[in-house]
């Protein structure tokens, strides 16, 4: 009897070992059937068969489609990604609406979606506005190559503002891309946003006024200036400056009226009360780049 205890006991850790190395879930649904073709079997295919099938039982929803997602991309499938998330996030919590506008930026930039990705920052930008982020706490939880980390509100809306003024960069936006580096570097600076806003200066060739930006990361003065990437970057982009400086060449750039610099001062001024109040901000970006288009 005591033997068939102690066979039962050891059989029950070597289970828990299994499934705490190789990080799937206990039980045999199809979402678990999914988790372990995913990263036991390495059978991405077969993974993604099985997180349709978790979806169309309601076996775990919010994690089958986000994972499904991950997987699609993975694969090249992006667009079939954007699309699942887009017809079955209804099935989703409120809860896990914000993982899947993470999961959705990365698909958006991946199939070069860039109307898109601008329009969800812009959005997140205005859930944390509202007061509707981060389920209406100061910091969340997050998670990087498998480690947690608190991130605050002033943390999430620079990162977003960064992302932003990246993917007006991409559109060669350049002056509006100013302007939201800035701002996002107002909130809460570092050295790679920073050398975000220095490309952003050199593709107006405003190369004194990047160069000031990048010496300063390389002589530490801006946060994370002292990690390898950045300094790494600072200096190739100083040396692409100082090569192109003597053409002195001048390029066409986009403008940017008054009310738009307004409306993102106006959002910064929201920081420093503690009202909840809708920032005009957002709908004057959308109404600049309107006017662009026409």
């Amino acid at each position: 009897m005591e033997g068939s205890v102690c066979k039962k006991s050891s059989q029950g850790k070597k289970d828990d070992l299994y499934h705490v190395i190789h990080k799937v879930p206990y039980g045999n649904s199809p979402y678990v059937k999914a988790k372990h073709a995913q990263l036991v079997d390495k059978d991405p295919e077969a993974a993604i068969v099985l997180f349709w099938k978790a979806i169309n039982v309601g076996d775990k929803v919010d994690s089958a489609l986000k994972d499904m997602a991950v997987v699609m991309k993975q694969l090249d499938r992006s667009q079939e990604a954007i699309e699942a998330i887009k017809s079955f996030r209804g099935l989703c919590s409120k809860h896990s609406q914000e993982s899947l506008d993470n999961v959705l930026l990365d698909l958006y930039k991946k199939c070069g979606r860039i109307d898109e990705q601008i329009e969800l920052l812009k959005r997140k930008l205005r859930l944390i506005y509202q007061g509707e982020a981060f389920n209406g706490k100061t910091t969340r939880t997050a998670r990087s190559h498998g480690k947690k980390f608190q991130v605050s509100i002033r943390q999430e809306t620079a990162r977003l503002l960064g992302n932003l003024g990246w993917a007006y960069m991409q559109k060669a936006h350049y002056m509006m891309a100013e302007v939201i580096f800035k701002k996002a570097q107002m909130i809460d600076a570092d050295s790679n946003k920073a050398c975000n806003l220095s490309l952003c200066l050199m593709k107006q060739s405003r190369y004194e006024e990047a160069s000031f930006i990048l010496n300063d990361i390389l002589q530490g003065k801006l946060p994370g200036s002292d990690e390898f990437k950045s300094r790494k970057r600072a200096q190739e982009l100083l040396e692409e400056l100082n090569s192109n400086m003597p053409q002195l060449h001048s390029m066409n750039t986009l403008g940017l009226d008054d009310d738009f610099v307004k409306g993102i001062d106006e959002l910064l001024n929201a920081w420093g009360s503690n009202r909840s109040r809708r920032l005009p901000i957002f709908e004057e970006i959308s109404s600049f780049r309107d006017q662009l288009a026409c």
